[in-house]
């Protein structure tokens, strides 16, 4: 049977009861704390084997103290349900080596680009980042390897420079966002704006350069 490419709804993913995963522009991410390096190999030989079983396999990274876990189908270029179902078998593998799951650790930096002309500026920045041009996802340029996003392009109007055009999109746990924004500020960031929050609430450093701390709250279905 020719597995489901069928991209899942973001509200049927937040109501899947994921407590580890973090959704993040459409990929899960999970960080699972280890007590030492053994203890996180033995987790990544767990994850191995059930996503061979399930013909299903999620980017791991095995590190001292713990292990990162990515999914997305990558035939689908999105989210589906077999990536619902691999994160609920990897949180049950880490339950049953007594290793936690800590979502408020996991964070995931993005650059963003605004330009008025995204074609052109895409196929540029996809030549810097990937050395090719074509390695442009509408306004994504995406590493052609692991089809992981590298950079996206914010649509904009033409306009004369000095003007910031790049800023960090920093993605985090939704129930981690309002301690990382109360942080930013206590350090001496500005917020910028709210209107948009939870999706994404903007925040100035004392000179002017922006962050976004973004939630996958609020998005597209």
């Amino acid at each position: 049977m020719a597995p489901d490419t069928t991209p899942v709804k973001t509200t049927d993913v937040l109501d899947a009861g994921l407590d580890d995963w973090v959704l993040a522009e459409r990929w899960l991410h999970a960080r699972f704390t280890t007590s030492d390096f053994a203890a996180g190999l033995a987790l990544v030989n767990a994850i191995g084997a059930a996503a061979e079983d399930a013909n299903h396999h999620p980017d791991v990274t095995l590190r001292y103290g713990h292990v990162d876990v990515h999914l997305r189908s990558h035939d689908a270029g999105d989210l589906t349900s077999r990536d619902v179902d691999m994160a609920r078998r990897i949180s049950e593998l880490a339950a049953e080596h007594g290793v936690t799951g800590t979502p408020s650790a996991v964070r995931l930096l993005s650059l963003a680009l605004d330009a008025a002309d995204i074609p052109a500026v895409g196929r540029f920045w996809s030549a810097a980042f990937t050395g090719a041009p074509d390695n442009v996802d509408e306004d994504d340029v995406v590493d052609p390897d692991t089809h992981e996003l590298v950079m996206w392009l914010q649509q904009t109007d033409p306009h004369a420079e000095p003007r910031q055009r790049f800023h960090l999109d920093l993605w985090v746990a939704p129930d981690a966002a309002e301690a990382r924004i109360a942080a930013i500020v206590d350090a001496g960031g500005v917020l910028v704006s709210d209107d948009e929050a939870p999706s994404f609430t903007v925040l100035a450093d004392p000179e002017g350069n922006k962050v976004c701390i973004c939630t996958c709250l609020d998005r597209r279905p």
